[in-house]
């Protein structure tokens, strides 16, 4: 499904996965929203997308296990992008910032969902920011 600033897409408790994602920000501003999943058995090797391309892999049950978001040009000047995930077992995730991974590595743990805020530049977190992504 489709979220907005703030509202959340994919399940939580229902033992879905999160197979691939699409981001974009609607903004007057120049510049573009940027991504990069974790897939199992690919990595980060998928490469970096961008404003609404497809990100992850479709019809291979594959799952996601992290997440990096970042924002580039004019956007990035006016603001921070904060995300965090809810990764299986684990429950929702501490906020990830601007490029920093979110998720679990070694696991083998699904994203179930995700949680995206704009936050102007340099303003609060919308919430912890300890422990965005586990690693074993």
């Amino acid at each position: 499904g489709v979220a907005k600033n703030g509202e959340v897409t994919g399940t939580s408790g229902q033992a879905k996965r999160l197979e691939s994602i699409k981001i974009w920000v609607k903004s007057e501003l120049s510049g573009s929203v940027e991504y990069e999943t974790h897939v199992q058995t690919y990595g980060w090797s998928i490469g970096t997308k961008k404003d609404s391309e497809e990100c992850g892999t479709t019809g291979e049950a594959k799952r996601l296990e992290a997440i990096r978001i970042n924002l580039t040009g004019e956007m990035a000047k006016h603001y921070d992008i904060y995300y965090r995930v809810h990764a299986q077992s684990f429950g929702w995730l501490d906020w990830a910032k601007n490029g920093a991974p979110a998720g679990t590595a070694g696991y083998a743990k699904r994203l179930e969902g995700i949680e995206i805020k704009l936050v102007p530049k340099g303003g609060p977190a919308p919430g912890k920011t300890a422990r965005p992504y586990v690693s074993k």
